[in-house]
């Protein structure tokens, strides 16, 4: 059977434009590893910090056990999409923490430098595109929005 007359949208540009976004957010990612030690001790100084809530502080503990627990939404042995929703896991708990903490805070935690700091938070969002759509919704729902 015949295309139906008319333009038709051209599978390859939407491949390409799929491509794109997977390298923007493996660069994003890269970018997040190289800087993991300034985070760690952000998040450190933010899980002492008495200003910041329980709630978000006891997310960050059990997403962190989830990750270390062997039984997993999308199983690691799966390569690295296994490893995806770990990260993206982490990285909605800990941008929901940073939110909810507020600037003040955090900038006061933070020493690092504030560009450093700007990557780190559009980093995370980044991630997410590595993410099957529907896993991506089912982990946004369970952590909630800021």
């Amino acid at each position: 059977m015949a295309a139906p007359p008319g333009p038709q949208p051209e599978r390859s540009s939407m491949a390409a434009n799929d491509r794109g976004a997977r390298r923007g957010a493996r660069a994003a990612v890269a970018a997040l590893i190289a800087r993991i030690p300034s985070f760690v001790r952000l998040l450190f100084r933010l899980m002492r910090d008495r200003r910041v809530s329980f709630l978000d502080k006891a997310l960050v503990v059990a997403t962190i056990v989830y990750v270390i627990v062997p039984v997993d939404m999308l199983p690691d042995f799966l390569g690295f999409m296994g490893l995806v929703d770990d990260l993206y896991l982490l990285a909605l708990v800990f941008d929901r923490l940073l939110i909810r903490a507020g600037p003040e805070i955090v900038h006061e935690h933070w020493d690092g430098d504030p560009e450093t700091l700007r990557l780190l938070v559009d980093g995370l969002e980044e991630i997410g595109s590595l993410v099957p759509a529907p896993v991506r919704r089912l982990l946004r729902g369970r952590v909630g929005a800021g």
